[in-house]
């Protein structure tokens, strides 16, 4: 449905990531706002991994009222509030793309609306229609 773009001719990602996406048919497109890592009860795991799970789930539940899923991310921007988080985050990330690896940004921010968040993660999703 989309082709990752990783021209050679420019330094290759650092991760498991594509430099870009190109959607190659008519396609459905799903904007995630950015969502944090918190449960639907309220519950926040104290850790950047816990909480980068929970915010790749909660884009998961989205997509899926779209008809997609996970394999459907075409982009992913992720926002850490230190260095120190970016293994965790990228471990999480890493297991859960495969071939075609979406886009993805990762910056790290001075902090999100409440300080017990770590992470929050965007994604724009394409399924052929």
């Amino acid at each position: 449905m989309f082709r990752a773009l990783t021209p050679t001719s420019i330094h290759p990602p650092f991760s498991a990531y594509s430099h870009g996406a190109a959607i190659e048919t008519p396609a459905r497109i799903v904007f995630c706002s950015g969502q944090l890592g918190i449960a639907a009860d309220g519950a926040i795991p104290p850790d950047c991994e816990g909480q980068a799970r929970l915010c790749f789930e909660n884009i998961r539940a989205v997509l899926a009222e779209a008809q997609m899923s996970l394999a459907n991310v075409v982009r992913i921007n992720a926002y850490v509030t230190d260095r120190k988080h970016l293994p965790a985050y990228m471990e999480v990330r890493n297991a859960l793309f495969a071939d075609p690896l979406p886009a993805s940004t990762l910056m790290v921010v001075a902090g999100f609306a409440r300080p017990e968040f770590v992470v929050e993660i965007e994604a724009i999703a394409a399924a052929a229609i």
